[in-house]
């Protein structure tokens, strides 16, 4: 395989096999995320990722998923993403599921009816990074989109038939809009009703201009407890009709894998238990993104 650059694929595509037709990231500004810093967008030539794609066929031959790396291949123009998914059709017609991040952006340039086609030759989930749902938040990190954008490019991507992941960040609203953000995301989380949800805890990384405000004192991180009440607010902001939410990175503080609504009212009790002290949150040198 002819990898480049940093390599990031989401937690369940562990055993997939990862398919760079990007390098780095299109937006590339989000004030938290140091993954593709000095790193220059671009597509990677046709003729290296058919490469990739026949030597998967010779030496992938257990795996059933692909995921397409990097940050946002979603942004591929449609022809040459459909000649991707084309050629894995083809050539590894074991395959059941490619998986894909995207954004707001790229989701906005592919219109429903692509979007189906794309789900017609295999594009069965999409990662969409929501990080918050508080315009004020999403402003200060510099997410490039507005909640209620947020929710209908979730929306769209639901129409078409593609299941969607999304990601929150718990902590990236700092101390003094923390509730504001763990109510908020709920209400975004709630208009796009997605199949997963995974929340994730802020570790600051160093380079990042988030981590420059930390050290400025413009940014205060939140203690582990807090982080917990704002996953519960959020939880309980969070309306699904029957969807997975995950906090069991680990960046968290609290392993949480509950359907929705079913589990609702026994997720909050654990939390509660461990704002208790009842439950034994990890300990920071075991945290990690």
């Amino acid at each position: 395989m002819h990898y480049e650059g940093n390599i990031i694929r989401p937690p369940s595509e562990a055993n997939s096999i990862l398919l760079q037709i990007t390098v780095g990231c299109s937006r590339n500004k989000c004030t938290f995320c140091g993954a593709y810093k000095g790193e220059r967008f671009r597509i990677k030539p046709d003729s290296i990722i058919m490469e990739d794609i026949a030597f998967a066929a010779n030496f992938c031959k257990r795996q059933r998923r692909v995921f397409l790396c990097d940050g946002d291949a979603l942004i591929v123009p449609q022809k040459r993403l459909l000649n991707i998914l084309f050629e894995i059709e083809k050539r590894l017609p074991r395959v059941t599921r490619v998986g894909v991040y995207a954004n707001a952006k790229s989701l906005k340039m592919k219109t429903l009816d692509e979007l189906k086609t794309l789900k017609a030759h295999g594009l069965g989930i999409v990662y969409l990074g929501l990080e918050t749902g508080d315009d004020v938040t999403l402003n200060k990190i510099r997410k490039g989109a507005t909640s209620e954008q947020m929710i209908q490019m979730g929306k769209k991507a639901r129409a078409a038939g593609i299941k969607l992941s999304i990601t929150v960040l718990l902590g990236i609203a700092g101390k003094t809009r923390s509730k504001i953000h763990a109510l908020e995301t709920g209400r975004v989380l709630s208009a796009i009703d997605p199949e997963y949800i995974g929340a994730l805890s802020l570790m600051l990384i160093p380079g990042t201009s988030l981590y420059q405000d930390y050290m400025s004192g413009d940014f205060t991180l939140l203690e582990p407890n807090e982080m917990l009440y704002e996953l519960k607010n959020m939880i309980a902001a969070t309306e699904l009709s029957k969807g997975l939410f995950h906090a069991n990175h680990a960046s968290n503080y609290l392993p949480i894998k509950a359907r929705l609504p079913k589990d609702k009212a026994m997720t909050l009790s654990l939390i509660d238990e461990a704002l208790s002290g009842n439950i034994t949150l990890k300990p920071e040198y075991l945290r990690a993104f």
